[in-house]
């Protein structure tokens, strides 16, 4: 028997994602955001409203990063999505983490989180079924504690991910199947 439960936004996993951009005046900003995608091979979908001072500086900026969360800085990541940037402009600085200048676009790449896209922002849509920031993955890197030989390890990468019914983190890590390839012994 099935039972009807209150929410809709009923998902799991959802990703847990760092958005990383500069402020006007250099300095960084992050924001959490549980809510975003691949849109296709090399793009990602966002969905972030305009009033998040992060939306506003991927538009000044013209680019922005996403970093994979990690159990290892949880409540770091958490605080991304408690504070907002609009209140507190130096929260980047309070969290204690630390950030290099991308190389491929006017954004900053958090060094403690283990996966990263840098992205070129391409449009923000905002519209009667949602609204959301599209951008294109110029460059992906990776922490090298988390690759072997030439593939990201995701059992190393100990990525978050954002539970909707209870409002909880839970660790991704074990492998329990192979895409594309588990399916065939039904055909």
């Amino acid at each position: 028997m099935r039972k009807d439960i209150k929410t809709t936004e009923a998902i799991f996993p959802m990703p847990v994602l760092m958005v990383a951009t500069y402020n006007e005046d250099g300095s960084i900003d992050v924001m959490n955001a549980a809510w975003g995608t691949m849109l296709s091979r090399n793009q990602v979908i966002l969905n972030l409203t305009e009033t998040h001072k992060t939306v506003k500086n991927i538009k000044a900026r013209k680019a922005f990063t996403v970093s994979i969360a990690d159990t290892a800085y949880i409540t770091e990541a958490d605080y991304f999505g408690v504070v907002s940037g609009n209140n507190t402009p130096d929260k980047f600085a309070k969290s204690g983490l630390t950030a290099e200048k991308s190389g491929k676009v006017d954004a900053p790449v958090i060094n403690e989180f283990p996966l990263c896209m840098e992205c070129e922002f391409i449009r923000y849509l905002d519209g009667e079924y949602g609204c959301g920031v599209i951008g294109r993955v110029v460059n992906t890197t990776a922490d090298e504690s988390v690759v072997d030989g030439d593939n990201v390890d995701i059992s190393k990468v100990s990525a978050i991910a954002f539970d909707p019914y209870t409002h909880g983190y839970y660790k991704v890590t074990e492998r329990v199947g192979n895409a594309f390839k588990d399916g065939l012994k039904l055909k």
